[in-house]
């Protein structure tokens, strides 16, 4: 009720005007392309659905790796804290600091994609080592080594769901190597970009369409003895060939990013102290806290309205309340909606709508509402109710809904640091979110100013994770649906 109450108080002030002028017109426009899809009018169609394979590949591949790692020493506080660091960075956010590092080579989507991933990986690996059954530890000869014990006692144990949660890490990471193409990675993104700046909506349902069936195909295609193939097969096709050099490197890491007081030309000490005041205040008060005040404001609104749609999501695939046919269609519609990356979602709704909050609000809630609707409807599968249960809404709302209430809370508190990662890169679809002020100074070249807000951004979704997570500990919300 708290965060319903903040919702509504945020929702009073918030932007939702639409400021298009023929918005159904627009929208007519798209429909149309939607049931005429256009699979010919994108030139080298396959070479972007390969590249977007390939980053998602390589990148999982990578934060898969040294996730696991990390897992292993994630009772370290510098690790842990590292990890929490990364993670809390969007993974455009690195793409726009890489491509100043690598330009457009292949290692910048590859990073994007698998640094955050690998702090992502870690804690939720380090989790299911920690909640593995210690029963099999116990009945060990005391005489077992420490690696011994973990190669054929603990490890064999999590394997199962280290794969499944790679899995859904492979289906994140096709969207997040689709996204990159709006920041010049030659992906599915770059075309979907370029087709919707034209209004050529048969060209972008062809390109959604192909987009969803290679997410709704993937345990199909992705099998364990293919991996190696796949991954010798997705670094042969990238473009290797573009080069970058370290000079550029170097100044990056050692000038660009350096506070312009700092690097300035000398000066005494007072006065360098004096002008680097004035840089902070700036950033902080017509930057920072503006954009984290909006930021905060959309993620409160968009989170409740995840939980409301979540309410409306959840029944379509549930077999305690519909039948085999309406589950087989809602099933469709949940994967569509949590297929489509909020980001690429978020800017079909800005094409109809114009620039205002309505536009990212329907698309977080929309896309988390998919996600944690169709986690509770496959949690309601195991779910057995008496011979006398009653039916319709009285089934809902007495029987089914007390017993996922729980489980649904602890998704929402759960997602609440995504939503906050993903508002803040809607910024630089020009909401006034932190990511707008980010992608403005990397506009303007002002990398120092960038820098500063990325780490705005990351101790803002720290702070969030260390609020959900105590929320969660003080309901007693059971974690172990989060990670499916």
């Amino acid at each position: 009720m708290a965060f319903i109450a903040v919702a509504l108080i945020c929702a009073i002030f918030a932007d939702f005007e639409i400021t298009t002028v023929h918005p159904w017109q627009e929208l007519t426009r798209l429909l149309h392309g939607v049931v005429t899809p256009d699979f010919y009018a994108t030139d080298n169609l396959g070479g972007a659905l390969a590249y977007t394979l390939a980053f998602a590949l390589l990148g999982v591949a990578f934060g898969n790796v040294f996730g696991f790692i990390l897992s292993l020493l994630f009772f370290s506080r510098i690790v842990r804290t590292g990890c929490a660091f990364v993670r809390a960075v969007h993974e455009l956010f690195w793409a726009l600091i890489f491509l100043q590092l690598f330009g457009l080579s292949p290692l910048t989507g590859i990073l994007a994609i698998g640094i955050p991933y690998a702090g992502i990986i870690a804690k939720v690996y380090a989790e299911i080592l920690e909640e593995a059954d210690p029963s099999p530890l116990q009945a060990m000869p005391p005489s077992t080594g420490r690696m011994s014990a973990f190669l054929f006692v603990r490890l064999p144990d999590a394997w199962a769901h280290f794969t499944t949660y790679s899995m859904y890490r492979l289906e994140c990471g096709l969207r997040s190597s689709a996204v990159l193409g709006f920041v010049g990675l030659p992906t599915l993104g770059f075309h979907l970009e370029s087709a919707f700046s034209q209004g050529l909506y048969s060209e972008v349902s062809a390109l959604l369409i192909l987009f969803y069936l290679i997410i709704a195909s993937m345990r199909v295609w992705m099998r364990r003895f293919a991996l190696p193939v796949y991954l010798i097969g997705a670094a042969a096709i990238l473009p290797w060939g573009l080069s970058f050099t370290a000079d550029n490197i170097w100044r990056f890491l050692t000038h660009d990013i350096v506070p312009y007081p700092l690097r300035a030309a000398p000066a005494e000490t007072g006065e360098t102290l004096a002008r680097l005041n004035e840089w902070l205040q700036t950033m902080l008060f017509e930057q920072a806290l503006p954009g984290a005040a909006i930021t905060i404001q959309l993620t409160m609104i968009a989170l409740v309205c995840s939980g409301l749609l979540t309410l409306l999501f959840f029944p379509l695939i549930s077999p305690l309340l519909l039948g085999r046919s309406a589950r087989t269609l809602g099933h469709t519609c949940l994967v569509i909606i949590r297929s489509t990356p909020e980001y690429i979602l978020a800017y079909v709704l800005l094409q109809l709508w114009g620039p205002s909050m309505l536009p990212a609000i329907v698309a977080l809630a929309l896309h988390n509402g998919g996600i944690i609707g169709h986690l509770v409807g496959r949690y309601t599968e195991a779910i057995t109710l008496r011979v006398d249960a009653c039916r319709g809404i009285r089934r809902y709302a007495y029987e089914i809904l007390p017993r996922v209430y729980r489980q649904m809370l602890a998704l929402l508190f759960y997602r609440w640091e995504v939503i906050m990662r993903e508002t803040a890169i809607l910024g630089i679809l020009g909401i006034s979110t932190l990511g707008f002020y980010i992608d403005s100074a990397f506009a303007d070249l002002r990398f120092d100013r960038a820098v500063f807000l990325i780490l705005v951004t990351a101790l803002l979704n720290i702070a969030v994770d260390i609020i959900s997570r105590q929320i969660r500990a003080r309901l007693r919300l059971q974690t172990r649906m989060e990670r499916q």
